[in-house]
């Protein structure tokens, strides 16, 4: 074997589990199907400004190991995410919040607020909310469910919100103070110069190949590593032997204005139905970037079709008992090590990948004794 370990995915999970591995003197192999590292927190220079090409990436957790786990790799700014909602010109402030209230219905105290959504929430007599809708309205009632909830998740999962099931939204967070932070953790930042960098740094002990796909490069080396940590999507690796999972898919278009500020926010959420695209991202904005220009990015929610990327799953319950037999089959390959969002079909936050990524190496390499194999 030339390798220890064959790492299929340079994003956040592989580049993680490559470094503890390159710690502790195994080689590895990482291979990308994309012609750079990062995955989705690729980030690249345009304009004077670190763009972050596949959606918005603010790093946050609760749990200090974490936070100093990345910050050896890169220096974290104080970039705290308070995104705003567009509602055909009315600008709300998210997540739902006094300032929120405030504007939608004048209150002023906590009080207030909570007599207004009170008088506003609806639920089905004797029965559970069925679908989306129903769930929406139970929880924060009819202003705020039109306004800010239904344009924006009828655009994101392509349906209307009464053919979603209510699970999609089993809460949905109501805060009463005049707070804008959209996280709760303690720790919060996006890395100086962006998230390449950071992943590189990740890297420096391990071999890279990009714009290599996996199954062709397995197919070509079959004694390329001892095991696998594979990245990709759990049904794709298993040849979609029982029918493609679910995923929605998503299409940026990012453009250079001739402006200093274009929105005078990072992100602005558009909930109305009738715009195509969800948010507005300005990039220069995650790092309080000043110059002439900016770079904006509007992403367009689209339907997933074998061969697009997916980018999150659907997890209802039609693809939960299709994920049970992939997940079968992945018990049965202990030479593969599945993780990441499309390896166990799950939305996981930065901080969540980092966890698992770092608990599934230290289980993979406690058990092994012996040097490293070189390299050929």
């Amino acid at each position: 074997m030339a390798y220890d370990f064959l790492i299929a995915g340079a994003g956040l999970f592989g580049a993680v589990f490559a470094h503890a591995a390159a710690g502790r003197g195994r080689s590895c192999l990482v291979i990308d199907r994309r012609p750079h590292i990062g995955g989705n927190l690729y980030t690249e220079a345009v304009a004077g400004v670190n763009v972050h090409r596949y959606g918005a990436h603010i790093f946050h957790t609760d749990k200090k190991e974490i936070w100093d786990y990345m910050r050896q790799f890169a220096e974290f700014n104080h970039f705290i995410n308070a995104p705003l909602a567009n509602f055909r010109g009315e600008i709300y402030n998210l997540p739902f919040n006094m300032n929120t209230f405030n504007k939608m219905w004048g209150v002023k105290t906590p009080a207030e607020a909570r007599e207004m959504i009170a008088q506003q929430r609806t639920a089905p007599e004797n029965r559970a909310p069925r679908n989306l809708e129903e769930q929406a309205l139970s929880l924060v009632g009819r202003d705020i469910y039109e306004k800010l909830i239904k344009g924006y998740t009828e655009k994101q999962w392509g349906a209307d919100c009464r053919s979603l099931p209510a699970f999609i939204i089993r809460r949905l967070p109501l805060r009463f103070t005049y707070d804008n932070n959209y996280f709760n953790g303690r720790y919060q930042g996006i890395p100086l110069g962006g998230y390449t960098p950071l992943i590189a740094k990740m890297l420096a002990g391990s071999d890279v190949l990009l714009n290599t796909d996996y199954k062709a490069y397995a197919a070509a080396h079959p004694g390329a590593a001892a095991r696998t940590v594979y990245t990709g999507a759990i049904d794709e690796f298993f040849d979609r032997r029982y029918g493609p999972l679910a995923y929605r898919s998503l299409r940026f278009e990012t453009e250079i204005l001739s402006t200093d500020d274009y929105q005078g926010n990072a992100v602005v959420n558009y909930t109305d139905r009738e715009t195509p695209y969800t948010r507005i991202i300005e990039h220069k904005h995650f790092e309080f970037g000043r110059g002439e220009q900016t770079v904006v990015t509007r992403e367009y929610p689209l339907p997933w079709r074998p061969g697009a990327e997916p980018y999150y799953p659907v997890n209802d319950e039609t693809n939960a008992l299709l994920l049970a037999k992939y997940k079968k089959l992945a018990a049965g390959r202990p030479d593969v090590i599945f993780g990441g969002r499309l390896g166990d079909y799950a939305y996981y936050d930065m901080d969540q990948i980092v966890e698992k990524a770092l608990a599934l190496a230290r289980a993979a390499l406690g058990g092994e004794g012996g040097p490293a194999r070189r390299r050929d």
